[in-house]
């Protein structure tokens, strides 16, 4: 795996660096945002680790170019800012996922683990995770070879939500993909297609997890993030 690591501060991208590197994967680090679209252009990332104190342009600002120029690379952000408006305002700016330092580096890990684990195939005009399927095509959805009954709003729904393996996604994106049947559509009304989705993926070995403040997140039913150590210090940052 090869990751973008963004962070001006010296000595935590030598202790960041250093820990992905442990885990035989290969990282570049950049102290500034300007070039992070131009590189992500030249290389294939697998994910970017991008902090949003820098100097020039700042993570935000990196994040909207990233996404400007269509570039769907994974993001994880990394932040001193513990504010809920600061985290909505990333995840809304296109991050997939957010990290408050000072962070243990098992957490980081974890989470990068997690926005990595792309157990999603997308062929042709299909998606895949685990013994879920959606044949998009045709309109249905199986696991393994049964067939899966959804409502038009639920498949719409879960359509989103494996397009977006690992990453938290608001109830307001749900709604916008599906607000043009309704515009009456409510957030609760989101709750409901949901609460009804969890059961019939299950069995696929699927899950959405609500993620408190933020929304959703589709993920493997048995993955977990990785428990802190306490032997092991928070980073300071």
């Amino acid at each position: 795996m090869h990751i973008l690591l963004v962070e001006d501060d010296p000595d935590l991208a030598e202790s960041t660096g250093r820990a992905l590197r442990s885990q035989g994967w290969e990282v570049d680090v950049t102290a500034r945002g300007e070039p992070v679209p131009y590189s992500l252009r030249q290389d294939p990332y697998d994910l970017v680790i991008l902090d949003i104190g820098l100097a020039g342009i700042d993570g935000f600002e990196t994040l909207r170019r990233i996404r400007r120029e269509g570039l769907e690379t994974p993001v994880l952000m990394l932040t001193a800012r513990d504010s809920i408006e600061d985290r909505v305002r990333g995840l809304e700016g296109g991050a997939d996922d957010y990290l408050v330092k000072p962070f243990a580096l098992a957490e980081l890990i974890a989470r990068v683990r997690v926005l990595t684990r792309r157990g999603q195939a997308r062929s042709s005009n299909t998606l895949v995770m685990g013994a879920l399927r959606m044949d998009l095509t045709a309109r249905r959805a199986y696991i393994e070879e049964t067939p899966l009954e959804l409502s038009v709003r639920e498949w719409s729904v879960l359509e989103f939500l494996l397009e977006r393996v690992g990453r938290v996604v608001s109830k307001e994106q749900i709604m916008q993909t599906i607000a043009g049947w309704d515009d009456a559509l409510t957030p609760n009304a989101i709750e409901v297609y949901v609460s009804r989705l969890r059961p019939k993926i299950e069995p696929a070995g699927v899950r959405i997890r609500a993620v408190r403040g933020f929304g959703y997140l589709l993920e493997d039913a048995g993955a977990t993030a990785a428990p802190r150590s306490r032997a092991e210090p928070p980073v300071a940052g």
